[in-house]
């Protein structure tokens, strides 16, 4: 199985210096590997692997994740369940409540020819899930969406967990499926904590817990906090990026995605400018000084970004970097990188394999 078959590249030359910037460069290699590896993990845990799409956003690499092993995918939002849908993929979770009657009616569509499952953390999502559960024809199955220390949505305590499971249970249109949780960076001992008491609760109550799911990429290596999970959901592993690199939770050798730039300017021996800034590499921080980092320059960081301006730092350099040179940019959050381009660029080291179509590209609703 050859990952380059799950993908359609378009020709954008034979060398990287033929590339237009900015753009994305994926290493092809790294992908694969970073893939592999997070599959063997959950294969040896007995935990299903459920990847998010939302960082790559691409049929060929989701299909790919499947071909692997993972048991479906997770999808943020309506726009992404439908790209992945068309493509012929039924298991999806969507870890976002859906509310509003066009949300809904779309949801319906989607129950109709995919398994598609949602989450919940309150009556009144869970009345509309009703309503498009009835329009579909079949029972959706809900998670309850659990607050476990992230402080996002979710409910509030394990008590409020089954409550919300018991309505559920009680409402024509839907299924009472399980439990979810984003457990935040740290947290994973206390989310367990929460799920056992959960699930108690709710087997006393006569209803079956068949999934806990969690998710987030940070602590995807540590071995605490996994005795209740059935499912994991990770995204950021397939690429990797700064913030994950100086985390510890990955190598900068890890990082798959460089954005690739070029030198538009050199005002001063101190900086140079580049011609990808926060509509290249986006404006998070992550709590982390910069931009993004140009390692092939000796780790020149972006210190700072405007819109279509990146201010490189290139004081400490003995050789400066001259105007029309490429450099590249490990950015800091790789995943709305992505979601601002139209196209990536698939690399094999030096090779260039050709351009790949983000086909949930700026699909937010």
């Amino acid at each position: 199985m050859n990952i380059t078959n799950f993908l359609n590249f378009e020709p954008v030359g034979k060398r990287i210096e033929d590339i237009e910037t900015p753009v994305p460069l994926i290493d092809i290699d790294v992908v694969d590997r970073n893939l592999k590896r997070w599959q063997a993990r959950c294969d040896q845990l007995g935990i299903a692997n459920r990847p998010h799409i939302k960082t790559h956003k691409l049929v060929g690499l989701a299909r790919y994740q499947l071909a692997l092993g993972a048991k479906g995918i997770t999808v943020q939002k309506l726009g992404e369940a439908e790209v992945m849908a068309d493509a012929g993929i039924t298991d999806m979770l969507l870890t976002f409540n859906i509310v509003g009657r066009r949300k809904l009616e779309r949801l319906a569509a989607l129950a109709r020819r995919t398994q598609i499952s949602v989450v919940a953390d309150s009556a009144d999502v869970v009345a509309g899930l009703a309503e498009a559960g009835k329009n579909a024809g079949r029972k959706i199955v809900v998670l309850v969406e659990c607050d476990t220390g992230a402080h996002r949505n979710g409910v509030q305590s394990p008590q409020a967990a089954v409550d919300l499971a018991q309505i559920i249970d009680k409402t024509p249109g839907l299924a009472y499926g399980g439990l979810m949780t984003y457990a935040g960076a740290g947290q994973r001992l206390q989310a367990e904590s929460f799920f056992m008491e959960a699930r108690e609760l709710c087997l006393a109550a006569g209803l079956a817990t068949g999934i806990i799911t969690s998710g987030g990429s940070p602590d995807m290596w540590k071995d605490e906090g996994l005795s209740q999970l059935t499912e994991y959901r990770a995204g950021t592993y397939i690429y990797f990026d700064r913030s994950l690199a100086e985390r510890g939770t990955c190598a900068y050798s890890d990082c798959a995605v460089q954005v690739l730039a070029t030198v538009v300017s050199r005002p001063t021996s101190e900086r140079a400018l580049i011609d990808a800034g926060t509509k290249s590499l986006t404006s998070d921080l992550l709590g982390l000084q910069g931009y993004g980092t140009a390692h092939d320059l000796g780790d020149a960081q972006v210190y700072a970004a405007n819109e279509e301006h990146g201010y490189l730092d290139t004081s400490h350099l003995a050789r400066k970097p001259a105007i029309g040179e490429l450099v590249k940019i490990t950015p800091n959050h790789v995943c709305p990188v992505i979601n601002l381009f139209d196209r990536v660029v698939f690399v094999r080291g030096d090779e260039v394999l050709g351009a790949v179509r983000v086909d949930a590209r700026g699909l937010v609703a």
